[in-house]
């Protein structure tokens, strides 16, 4: 017995060609989403210094970084502050005027002691001095003085000079240096006598410490080196400039830093987003196609989930950017949650993963944002499990919490200082998105499952109680039909159990399998009273497989009407695949005196199509089986297992399964699985002993353990 390998995997170019449209189309609007400023929605301004605030900006997270504008501030304060470098006392310079002054002390020696000259022409003389423009009246009593006393005063002029000159003199300090001179003339001079010293000595004092631009250029460069690098901080919320102010240049590399306004290489940005949306895209195709899940061969099913993940992702960027706690209150892992819900598991796992690392990529707080919506929407989804049950939504609602909780004792804690207050929004803030995550699950849930007619696990249940409108139907309508769905549905649910098939889909596609018999329910010998006439004895074979085969397509009408998922009519309509009704196609070929080229075995064929999955294969088998065991009553199991490998070896040879991934290995549980369920329904049962008249003894037979 061998099974054809499973043709799920092969997408109509049609599906195929949707799938490429969507993956593309999703690629480009998330790549519009990280960056263009009007679809963040995210104030990504092109401010400049001296600009007006177009409104309040706050930190979305705690910084510290080292600020370049600050630095530069303090440097330029720091060199400003050098007082301009003189070079030191240049000697040369006091030789010089002290040996000025002694030509001239010279020059009025000779013109004293000239002989031949008269008293106004050594005025006169001593008046053309080019060094000195000596008063008249220091001239006369430079004239009248003695020869001894004017040599005391030539070596005190000599001596004063220099000390003045051996001191530091600066363009600026001449005139206080000139005016320290009379405290350097000796007490034993009279003060006429000093006088003369010190208008001598203060025509020769020169500045003799000159600017050294080097030397001024040299310290201002050695204290902008000593300033350490400014960090700058700032909490989580803390205003970094108000709407109206003029913003100052550290104010705005503050908003760049933190990511508030366009930074200046948007071609940089451009790369890195178009390289994260290309990854995602190509491991979203590498990964679907090693694992083509059910929902990728709907288009329905894909658009819903194309629209979804870019609901979330667009709403992201434009909420989160700019804001301090909002972001942590971002119900992102309702994507996951819906996903797993309407598609599975595994569709909502890898969703979870590509939209958190997607949606908030290139934020300020991007480090923390990823693992914190990533880890809360992978522990959501597994937590949510198969969604029976309205109260698993709010317990992975309370899961998402306490992940995010977690996570941000591991990615902020160790890292940030932050106070108890923005613990405590940050908290909050976690715990409202795992509430709104899990709400906004079930609603949507809800709403596409009643509107466009999705499969979830919750409608499945609703569906399937005893007291649903259409059960009820069926019920009153052809309650031998319904007993034997009831059947069928125990069969099925078992064997997908133990293969790891759906089984709560398995079930309620089995109770409804035949529900299009309620409407002719005489037509089916399971609702035919006992001795009454049967309805296809007196119709041609061709009407009375008509009949029957018509059960298919009444039962697709009444699924349509009581708005039963899209799904359940795959297991009406596969239950049979394409198989013949077998009895009315003999029948016609006996009637055409055992010629069967007279006779169109597509009149008697069941219009499928064959079963596509592993549910609606179970069910098919289940229901042959079941409705064999009822006709043949095996009286043991190894009867029962003939006829259940013989049902099974029917299906295969006639090429049921080839549109399936049942395997050998399923083929041998589900056997198993029947044999044994079937042994409970029809054992053999004891034979009680009829009414016994009266008079006669009553013979009890011993009680069978």
């Amino acid at each position: 017995m061998t099974v054809t390998p499973a043709r799920q995997g092969q997408s109509p170019p049609r599906i195929r060609t949707l799938q490429i449209v969507l993956l593309s189309l999703t690629s480009i609007i998330s790549y519009g989403a990280l960056i263009f400023p009007s679809l963040t929605g995210s104030m990504m301004l092109s401010l400049q210094a001296g600009d007006v605030s177009p409104g309040d900006f706050q930190a979305p997270q705690e910084i510290n970084y080292i600020s370049e504008v600050r630095t530069e501030e303090a440097r330029l304060a720091a060199e400003n502050a050098v007082a301009p470098v003189y070079a030191p006392p240049n000697q040369s310079i006091a030789r010089k005027q002290l040996e000025r002054l002694r030509v001239a002390l010279q020059y009025i020696t000779l013109v004293r002691d000239d002989p031949n000259a008269t008293p106004e022409q050594k005025v006169s003389d001593l008046a053309l001095l080019n060094d000195i423009a000596l008063k008249p009246q220091t001239i006369e009593q430079i004239l009248t003085l003695s020869s001894a006393r004017w040599d005391v005063i030539q070596q005190e002029s000599l001596s004063v000079l220099e000390q003045v000159m051996r001191r530091s003199i600066r363009d600026a300090d001449l005139e206080s240096a000139r005016r320290s001179v009379p405290t350097l003339v000796s007490l034993a001079l009279n003060e006429e006598q000093a006088a003369i010293v010190v208008e001598l000595v203060t025509a020769f004092v020169a500045p003799n410490s000159m600017y050294s631009a080097e030397l001024t250029e040299a310290a201002k460069r050695s204290a902008r080196e000593a300033v350490e690098p400014v960090v700058q901080s700032y909490k989580a919320g803390e205003i970094i400039v108000l709407r109206g102010e003029i913003v100052r240049p550290a104010q705005l590399e503050a908003l760049q830093q933190l990511g508030l306004i366009e930074q200046t290489r948007p071609w940089q940005e451009y790369a890195g987003a178009g390289a994260l949306v290309l990854s995602l895209a190509v491991l979203t195709a590498l990964y679907f196609s090693q694992r083509p899940l059910r929902f990728l061969f709907d288009a329905r099913s894909l658009v819903i989930v194309v629209l979804t993940f870019l609901l979330f992702v667009v709403s992201v960027r434009l909420i989160v950017p700019g804001r301090t706690v909002l972001p942590y209150a971002v119900p992102l892992p309702a994507v996951g949650l819906l996903i797993a819900t309407l598609f599975g598991l595994e569709a909502g796992v890898v969703l979870s993963i590509l939209i958190s690392l997607l949606a908030p990529y290139a934020l300020p707080n991007a480090l923390d944002l990823m693992p914190y919506y990533l880890f809360s929407s992978l522990i959501g989804v597994l937590v949510l499990g198969a969604a029976r049950r309205v109260w698993t939504f709010f317990r992975a609602g309370m899961a998402v919490s306490i992940a995010g909780i977690v996570t941000l004792v591991a990615f902020r804690l160790p890292f940030e200082q932050m106070d108890g207050l923005a613990w405590l929004q940050l908290s909050g803030a976690a715990v409202l998105c795992g509430l709104a995550s899990s709400s906004i699950a079930l609603l949507m849930q809800y709403f596409l499952a009643q509107t466009l007619g999705l499969t979830t696990a919750l409608q499945l249940i609703e569906i399937s109680r005893p007291d649903f409108p259409l059960l009820q139907f069926f019920l009153r309508n052809a309650p031998g039909t319904y007993q034997h769905s009831l059947q069928v549905a125990n069969l099925a649910e078992q064997a997908a159990e133990l293969i790891g098939a759906d089984a709560l889909l398995t079930r309620v596609g089995a109770l409804f399998h035949d529900v299009g018999k309620a409407l002719n329910p005489s037509f089916f010998i399971e609702n035919q009273p006992a001795e009454s006439i049967n309805p296809h004895d007196d119709i041609d074979p061709a009407e009375s497989a008509a009949a029957i085969i018509a059960h298919v397509t009444d039962g697709v009408a009444l699924a349509r009407k009581y708005r039963l998922p899209r799904r359940i009519d795959d297991f009406i309509l596969e239950h049979h695949g394409t198989m013949v009704t077998r009895y009315q196609y003999n029948q016609a070929v006996q009637a055409a005196g055992g010629d069967a080229s007279k006779v169109d075995i597509e009149d008697f064929r069941y219009p499928g199509p064959r079963p596509r999955s592993r549910e609606t294969a179970l069910l098919m088998l289940a229901d042959g089986t079941e409705a064999r065991a009822r006709a043949e009553r095996p009286q043991d199991e190894e009867a029962m297992r003939k006829m259940v490998l013989s049902t099974i070896d029917s299906a295969q040879k006639q090429g049921q399964f080839d549109d399936t991934n049942l395997t050998l290995k399923d083929l041998g549980v589900i056997t198993d699985a029947f044999v044994t369920i079937l042994k409970g329904t029809h054992h053999p049962r004891i034979a009680y002993p009829k009414d016994t008249p009266a008079g006669e003894d009553v013979v009890t037979l011993p009680h069978k353990q």
